[in-house]
């Protein structure tokens, strides 16, 4: 796209051009002027030649070198200026020229040739500044202490051979041969059995976990009028023992009966000695829940 022009700015370029084109005729007049002086200067004594005078308009030369620098310097700045200048719109065809005369033309202010653009500055990353908190060590918690476990100190050793005692993670259980503790069949204390009982309620009292007392028995049924079932037998002898053991100062509360019959087999019930083994009762201590 070609620059935009004028007539009256084409006029003007035109006589800027032929001022120029008279300078530089004058220039070289005044060259050759001051040329001839010099030669006459040095022209030997014994020449028959007159030396020329010299002439009084020496001091063209130096107006017209001044013009000259001048002219140049102006043609330079509007260089400049139409480097930094965008073009104009589009200019009619017969118009158009290789350079925008607007642009040459215009003039910037004294001493916008010799500013020095100043450097761009690059930023400077800033990196984010981070407190540094000193680190605090923590001080491992010590591992809770274990509750004491007053059934590791029950006094077992009191309870003899009829009582056979199973320690658990978390329980105690005592386990009586219901030979000891009742006749076949029956459900009601043996003397022998409530001696063993007497002990082991010593032993009880001297802590104050729950005491669930459980029944069992062997596969053989049992039918008569008072025992339906070993369900109804196991019941009632896990209730004969939950009696005795109130009466020998173990507070109700923490005592519970249930019977289970036949259903928590610990041998074949095929042999004698299996069956024997199955008809039993037993005494579970067990963590009362805090209210």
């Amino acid at each position: 796209m070609m620059p935009t022009t004028s007539p009256s700015s084409l006029a003007d370029n035109r006589h800027w051009l032929a001022h120029q084109r008279a300078l530089e005729v004058e220039l070289n007049k005044a060259r050759e002027r001051q040329n001839n002086l010099k030669r006459a200067a040095t022209t030997p004594a014994w020449l028959d030649e007159p030396a020329p005078e010299p002439e009084s308009d020496s001091w063209m030369l130096t107006y017209l070198d001044l013009m000259t620098l001048l002219l140049v310097m102006i043609l330079a700045m509007l260089a400049q200026a139409m480097i930094h200048h965008a073009p104009g719109p589009q200019a009619p065809a017969r118009f158009a020229l290789p350079l925008d005369l607007d642009q040459l033309t215009h003039i910037d202010p004294p001493g916008t040739l010799l500013r020095v653009p100043p450097a761009p500055v690059e930023p400077v990353p800033v990196e984010p500044v981070i407190a540094q908190v000193p680190a605090i060590e923590a001080t491992p918690a010590a591992p809770p202490e274990p509750e004491p476990d007053p059934l590791a100190e029950l006094p077992v050793e009191q309870l003899g051979a009829d009582v056979e005692v199973i320690r658990n993670a978390r329980s105690v259980s005592f386990r009586i041969d219901s030979s000891i503790l009742f006749r076949s069949g029956q459900t009601e204390l043996d003397p022998k059995g409530m001696q063993v009982l007497q002990r082991l309620a010593r032993v009880l009292a001297t802590v104050p976990h729950s005491i669930v007392v459980a029944g069992h028995t062997d596969t053989r049924t049992i039918r008569n009028a008072r025992y339906p079932s070993n369900w109804e037998l196991s019941g009632a002898r896990a209730g004969s023992v939950v009696r005795y053991l109130q009466q020998q100062g173990i507070a109700g509360g923490r005592l519970s009966a249930v019977g289970l019959a036949d259903t928590q087999p610990l041998a074949d019930n095929g042999t004698a000695e299996g069956r024997a083994k199955n008809r039993r009762v037993e005494l579970t201590l067990e963590q009362r829940e805090q209210p």
